[in-house]
C-alpha cells in the first residue's frame, strides 16, 4: 500500500490523502460500509457501487471464520470473489466481537476461547490463527489482533489489557512474516493502540503502535459507551504521537458530528453499523439534522426523501412513501433508508476532503455540526 498526504488543514488536523492498494486508490478521509457477513446489510452490491460508490467497505473475520468458514472462501477465491466485490475490503480481526460476547468467552495470555453465537460451538482465537484466517479471507487490509476494554474500565485492567494486546501484536507481525499472501495481490497489516480512557496508557500504547513501523495504525476501544469528549481527548492524544505519512483509522464511529470532529483532530478512515443500523429502525441522517421517519409529521409530506441527496433513492421517493412503507413494516422501507443513509456518510467524508483541499474545513465544519445537531 502506497499512502500520499496531499493537504492539512491550516486551522485544524483535518487530512486529505489518497492510499493505494491492489484493489485501487482510497481517497481519505473515508467512510467504510460495513459488510459484517460478506454483505452490506439489505444493499445490493450493484446499488452499493453505482450509489452509494465507497472505495472500501469491511467485512468481519468473526463472522465470516464461523459463516461461510474459511474453507469456503478459500475455495471462492476469497472474499472479493465470493461476494462479487472488486473494490477495496478491510477486516477486522475479530478483538471487538469477542469483547461484545463477554459472557461466552474467555480471555487468556495465549488468546480467547469464546462459545458461537449460532450453534454454542467452542473455537480458539490466537493472534497466529486470526493473521492465517485474514490470509485466507484475503481482504486488501488486516487488522491486529487485540482486546478491546469495555467502557468504563478500571485503570488497571486497561493497563494489562494493553499491554496484552502489545504482546499479541508482536505475535502478529512475527506469524506474518511467515504466512505467504494467499492470493495475487498484497495485504497491508494495522495495529491498533488501546488504552481505554487513559491519557498515560493512549501515550505509551500509542508509542508502541508507532514503532511497530506498519503502513497504517488504528484506534481501537473507543465509541464504546464513553462520552464524546473523552472519545475525542483520547483521537488527539493519540494523533500526536501516530505517524503523520501513514493512514490513521478510528474503528467503529460514529455519528455524522463524531466523524467530523475526529476529521479534524487527525484521522482518516472510520466505519460505524450506525447508518445502516439507524436506518432500519426509521432514522435518516441529512444535513440539517436527523429524521425519524415514523413520526405522524412526515405522513402526508410529499416532498422528496433529501433533496440534497446523492442517491436514486433521495429524489425518486417521498417522506410520506417512506413513513408509508416503515408503518406497513415493509422490508424495502428499510433498503430504502440504508441506501439513504449510507450515501449521506459518503457525501459528508467527500465533502470534508474538499472543503480541506480548499482550505476552508474548520469553517464548514464548525456550521456543519451545529447544523447536523437538530431533531427535524
Amino acid at each position: 500500500m502506497k499512502f500520499t498526504l496531499h493537504k492539512t488543514d491550516a486551522q485544524s488536523k483535518a487530512r486529505a490523502g489518497t492510499m493505494i492498494t491492489d484493489h485501487g486508490a482510497i481517497e481519505t478521509p473515508i467512510f467504510m460500509p460495513v459488510g459484517t457477513v460478506a454483505s452490506v446489510k439489505g444493499v445490493h452490491q450493484k446499488e452499493l457501487r453505482e450509489e452509494i460508490n465507497p472505495d472500501i467497505i469491511l467485512g468481519n473475520t468473526y463472522h465470516l471464520f464461523l459463516r461461510p468458514k474459511t474453507d469456503i472462501l478459500k475455495k471462492a477465491g476469497g472474499l472479493h470473489e465470493f461476494m462479487g466485490w472488486d473494490r477495496n475490503i478491510l477486516t477486522d480481526s475479530g478483538g471487538y466481537q469477542v469483547y461484545s460476547l463477554s459472557a461466552n468467552r474467555k480471555i487468556k495470555e495465549e488468546g480467547v476461547k469464546f462459545k458461537s453465537h449460532i450453534d454454542g460451538s467452542m473455537h480458539m482465537f490466537t493472534p497466529e490463527n486470526v493473521m492465517e484466517i485474514q490470509r485466507t479471507i484475503g481482504a486488501d487490509i488486516i487488522m491486529a489482533f487485540d482486546e478491546c476494554t469495555p467502557y468504563p474500565c478500571e485503570y488497571n485492567y486497561a493497563k494489562r489489557s494493553m499491554h496484552m494486546t502489545h504482546r499479541w501484536l508482536d505475535r502478529c507481525i512475527k506469524h506474518l512474516e511467515k504466512t505467504p499472501f494467499e492470493y495475487d495481490y498484497e495485504q497491508t497489516f494495522f495495529p491498533i493502540v488501546q488504552g481505554s480512557t487513559y491519557k498515560d496508557l493512549r501515550r505509551q500504547s500509542a508509542e508502541y503502535i508507532a514503532n511497530a513501523g506498519a503502513q497504517g495504525n488504528a484506534i481501537g476501544g473507543l465509541s464504546v459507551g464513553e462520552p464524546a469528549e473523552e472519545m475525542y481527548g483520547m483521537t488527539e492524544v493519540v494523533c500526536e504521537i501516530l505517524p503523520e505519512d501513514k493512514p490513521r483509522y478510528l474503528m467503529g464511529v460514529g455519528t455524522p458530528i463524531n466523524i467530523l470532529e475526529n476529521i479534524a483532530l487527525g484521522i482518516d478512515m472510520f466505519d460505524c453499523v450506525m447508518p445502516t443500523r439507524n436506518a432500519r429502525n426509521g432514522m435518516l441522517f441529512t444535513a440539517h439534522g436527523t429524521i425519524n421517519i415514523k413520526n405522524k409529521k412526515w405522513e402526508d409530506d410529499f416532498s422528496p426523501l433529501d433533496e440534497m441527496g446523492t442517491t436514486f433513492v433521495d429524489r425518486e421517493y417521498s417522506k410520506a412513501y417512506l413513513r408509508h412503507l416503515f408503518a406497513a413494516n415493509e422490508y424495502l422501507g428499510k433498503q430504502i433508508a440504508t441506501i439513504h443513509n449510507l450515501g449521506f456518510y459518503m457525501w459528508l467524508v467527500r465533502e470534508a476532503r474538499r472543503h480541506i483541499i480548499e482550505g476552508d474545513f474548520k469553517t464548514w465544519k464548525d456550521m456543519m455540526v451545529k447544523q447536523m445537531d437538530k431533531r427535524l
